[in-house]
């Protein structure tokens, strides 16, 4: 009888772990009301920003900062912003920047990627060039600006170099740190069922070292507006058009500190709508696609 009891407590136990662990594996498919979203995702930023703007109007109100002509109001900033929409300039500034940024990313991915992969997982390479990679990625990327225009000259080809100097470093040591902490398992699994070479790389290394991957590539477009707008700044040339960085250092030139507000916050809603747009939603499909992120 006592046996019977323990064979039905044991049994009772296991059918409660398996639920347990069935409730762990289900994931939310439902989607999230908009109330919740707009708890979650809207508001907080839009507070943010809204409260950025209350400072920065209370230094120039209350005459914190009293110069124009080192703190400009916001107001003054948007008649800039609104001076250069209504004669057509505005959009011409940023796609002159996102085109080149874009396209020079794109450059360093074709690059990066190979070179990560190579360094990777060739020993010889790793040791000989491993260390270059690393100590290029901590160069600040304004200090290839003077030796490209020497090299190149004062045109795109010129800020491309830049970019791929800057970007490249970074998107292939992010592979290199994703196929390291590729598990041993994974590998000797895919020897097993016949995926060696060029097909184990594309079938089981590239897979499992994809949220190190998408890390080194979120860097690497970090890196390429950071490098492109170091080169705008430094190499203008009339030729050239008028990028985010060059309306940056015109406003300098004219000790315009509106337009340099301007451009500043050009530069950096670029930088944040890539992120939203691009990085953000890859980087949360490759978590989901791990089990790491529940869908909601």
């Amino acid at each position: 009888m006592a046996s019977t009891d323990t064979t039905a407590k044991d049994g009772s136990d296991l059918a409660g772990l398996e639920a347990g662990l069935d409730a762990l594996e289900t994931v939310q498919t439902g989607r999230k009301p908009f109330r919740q979203t707009f708890r979650e995702k809207i508001l907080p930023p839009v507070i943010a920003v809204a409260l950025v703007l209350a400072v920065w109007q209370a230094l120039v109100s209350f005459r914190i900062v009293d110069d124009p002509t080192k703190l400009p109001s916001p107001g003054a900033v948007w008649q800039v912003l609104e001076r250069a929409w209504l004669e057509g300039e505005l959009l011409g500034y940023i796609w002159t920047s996102v085109s080149r940024g874009l396209l020079g990313f794109l450059l360093a991915l074709l690059i990066g990627t190979p070179l990560g992969l190579l360094v990777a997982r060739v020993r010889f390479v790793r040791a000989a060039i491993g260390p270059i990679l690393s100590g290029l990625q901590s160069l600040p990327s304004v200090a290839w600006v003077p030796p490209a225009v020497i090299w190149l000259g004062l045109n795109n080809q010129m800020m491309y170099a830049v970019i791929l100097l800057g970007a490249v470093p970074s998107i292939a040591n992010g592979l290199v740190s994703g196929v390291d902490q590729v598990s041993p398992l994974f590998l000797r699994a895919g020897r097993t069922l016949g995926a060696t070479g060029l097909k184990g790389t594309w079938h089981v290394v590239l897979p499992a070292a994809l949220p190190g991957y998408v890390a080194g590539l979120k860097q690497g477009w970090a890196f390429s507006w950071r490098s492109l707008m170091a080169a705008e700044i430094i190499a203008s040339f009339p030729d050239l058009g008028v990028g985010l960085g060059q309306l940056l250092e015109n406003g300098r030139n004219a000790s315009d500190m509106a337009m340099v507000f301007e451009a500043i916050l050009l530069i950096l809603t670029v930088g944040i709508a890539i992120d939203l747009l691009i990085f953000s939603p890859l980087e949360r499909w490759v978590l989901r696609s791990r089990g790491l992120l529940v869908k909601g």
